[in-house]
């Protein structure tokens, strides 16, 4: 199967619960094709000051990710293993990528979830701990008590700034969609090694909406809550096959908030 990765809990502090998450030194890297916002729009990040980017050590943006507290953001684990740690910023506030307003961070601490291999594997999720705290109000974090939110058809959003259309130019900008959740037999029809227990999945069956190349680690909202964070997907909005995401409630337990 042709595979592309899509490489983006309450105000207060977040403390990474070490024997959940591990250190990224302690993990093996993974190379992958990385996933813009199709069939979407753009949108102010004032409307969603949690949505952030990663950039790299040259300042590309090249993921996206969500601040779950002033000093906290959670990405796919794939964004987080592909650059250097020494070499990897978040930037926030910031509607067009290439202007300088909003305010950057350095990471201080990269940890990613211990089980994870591969995307199209599970536990795509990685805890980003910042040099800084950013003054932007984060997302809630969904729980094991939000498990409504994930019902079949429930309308969710996908922010990001990757690419238009798969393999097209990128966006300069925030964009958002809105996709529906799809129910778990669908997605495991549309992809053998669905599933649902650290995975959800959105999108239209006549695809055309979707988020792509660009956005991986990026946020999937219903309304201020963080259900999902983009991970994978085959192309981009293509018929018949959605975008899957890591389904945040399963790590809810990982995470203490204060």
């Amino acid at each position: 199967m042709s595979t592309k990765l899509r490489h983006g809990l309450v105000a207060g502090a977040v403390l990474l619960l070490a024997a959940v998450f591990v250190p990224l030194a302690m993990q093996g890297r993974s190379s992958g094709v990385q996933p813009n916002i199709v069939g979407g729009k753009e949108v102010a990040v004032a409307d969603h000051p949690y949505a952030v980017f990663l950039v790299d050590g040259r300042g590309n943006q090249f993921c996206g990710g969500t601040l779950v507290a002033a000093d906290t953001v959670l990405t796919a684990a794939h964004c987080a293993v592909a650059v250097d740690s020494s070499d990897l910023g978040v930037v926030a506030g910031r509607q067009d990528k290439d202007a300088a307003d909003g305010m950057e961070s350095a990471v201080r601490r990269v940890s990613v979830a211990p089980e994870y291999e591969d995307p199209t594997t599970g536990n795509d999720i990685a805890v980003l701990e910042l040099a800084r705290d950013l003054p932007y109000r984060p997302a809630r974090m969904a729980g094991p008590a939000d498990q409504a939110l994930y019902a079949p058809g429930t309308m969710a959003t996908v922010l990001g700034w990757g690419r238009l259309s798969d393999g097209g130019p990128r966006s300069d900008t925030l964009r958002g969609a809105q996709v529906p959740l799809v129910d778990d037999r669908t997605c495991g029809t549309a992809y053998g090694t669905y599933d649902p227990h650290t995975m959800v999945c959105a999108g239209y069956p006549e695809g055309g909406v979707d988020a792509c190349q660009g956005d991986s680690g990026g946020p999937l909202m219903v309304g201020n809550t963080l259900i999902g964070i983009v991970s994978w997907g085959q192309g981009c909005a293509a018929p018949g096959k959605p975008g899957v995401y890591t389904r945040v409630a399963t790590y809810a337990g990982s995470l203490s908030g204060v």
